[in-house]
């Protein structure tokens, strides 16, 4: 059985293995080098790297018997395509979903635009952590207060420069990160305000919600979107239901 899974995530990388022992030929479509190498050392196992459109989407997974979508929690576009692509080709798809985080005293918004409108009101720097792909709601504030982390790559700081973040601003660095690291960025940049997503355990997010509280940092937490898949033991259980050498 051939079995098409998206998602450079750490429990894709996860998954990935798992579908390997099991004798499953197993293909993972990741969006960026960086996610390819969180797959390193996992024989067998074909890797394409790089975005698709929706045609391109709809001919990757019509090769496949099933496929699986361990994209991030806020990915909701690219899962949205993805399912979109399995319906049309009549391939059967299923999401693998990351539990969310207990998260008390913190400041909830629905979006980053919400998190921008609250943050213009307050005073002091703000550590972003919530992608490069959302700085674009921040630029109501001025640049000199964001410190931005990102994954070091090139579309990232490529990001950051079109939004004129300032280049001693830019922590271009790959978590998950422990609570101590995140305690030193906080106090280093002199941190009055954290916005961050949930990632979940597999993210860091309660090592930098544990930062956050430790050094009296308040944070701004963008909620999820609705997500109805299951989790790695739910999936893993179903995937022994598969028919055998379909």
């Amino acid at each position: 059985m051939r079995v098409l899974l998206f998602g450079g995530t750490t429990e894709g990388r996860v998954l990935a293995g798992e579908l390997l022992r099991r004798g499953l030929e197993v293909t993972v479509s990741v969006a960026t080098p960086l996610g390819a190498e969180e797959l390193a050392g996992l024989p067998g196992l074909e890797i394409w790297v790089g975005r698709k459109d929706a045609q391109e989407l709809e001919q990757a997974v019509g090769a496949f018997d099933r496929c699986i979508d361990a994209t991030h929690p806020y990915a909701f576009l690219a899962s949205a395509n993805i399912c979109a692509a399995c319906e049309r080709a009549g391939v059967p798809l299923y999401r693998l979903s990351r539990p969310e985080s207990r998260a008390e005293g913190v400041v909830p918004v629905d979006h980053c635009l919400q998190a921008a409108e609250f943050l213009n009101n307050q005073e002091g720097n703000i550590l972003l952590t919530t992608g490069s792909k959302e700085l674009s709601a921040f630029q109501t504030i001025e640049k000199e207060r964001l410190y931005v982390r990102v994954l070091p790559c090139h579309e990232s700081l490529a990001a950051c420069e079109e939004q004129g973040i300032p280049h001693r601003n830019i922590l271009a660095l790959q978590g998950p990160f422990g609570q101590k690291l995140n305690e030193a960025i906080l106090e280093q940049y002199q941190i009055r305000w954290l916005v961050t997503k949930d990632g979940g355990m597999a993210g860091g997010f309660p090592q930098k919600l544990a930062a956050a509280q430790a050094m009296g940092v308040p944070v701004v937490l963008v909620k999820r979107p609705e997500d109805r898949g299951m989790t790695m033991e739910e999936l893993l259980k179903e995937v022994e239901a598969w028919p055998k050498g379909s």
